[in-house]
């Protein structure tokens, strides 16, 4: 049976060392065997679902929705739904960074293309970073975007 060290998980899937540990604290990929002094030693199971929460971060889910993903994955007879249900509260999310960016995006141009004279305190991107209010539209990021592990 193939062993892999946190390293070679690491450069194999491309998710840090550190990430690895955490995902791992919570619960996401089972603890693994240890060598005499101390190592970490996974198998491939571990591999193949660390693989799958990588992909799954990549595709914005949170922690507790993959949790629910992996473990559907674990039980082939259970009904597809939930799986289902999860993607379309994902795809929901995407939808609405979305559309806030495009708001931030109408709004750098803006402020990109303005005519200035040429002194700062007369510089349109300055004026609108320091007043909100002269902003074109909210564009306030929901939580879902904060930065994860």
């Amino acid at each position: 049976m193939k062993e892999y060290s946190i390293g070679q998980m690491s450069r194999r899937t491309g998710v840090k060392v550190t990430t690895i540990r955490y995902y791992e604290s919570r619960g996401l990929i089972p603890a693994p065997a240890r060598t005499t002094g101390g190592q970490r030693r996974y198998d491939e199971a571990a591999l193949e679902r660390l693989a799958f929460l990588r992909h799954a971060r990549e595709l914005g889910f949170g922690l507790d929705d993959i949790a629910d993903l992996m473990a559907l994955a674990e039980a082939p007879s259970e009904d597809c739904a939930p799986a289902h249900e999860i993607a379309r509260k994902q795809l929901a999310a995407v939808d609405r960074r979305m559309t806030i960016l495009a708001q931030l995006r109408e709004e750098l141009v803006r402020m990109a293309s303005a005519d200035d004279p040429g002194h700062a305190g007369e510089c349109r991107v300055i004026e609108v970073l320091g007043d909100h209010r002269l902003c074109i539209g909210a564009h306030d990021l929901p939580d879902e975007t904060s930065p994860r592990p």
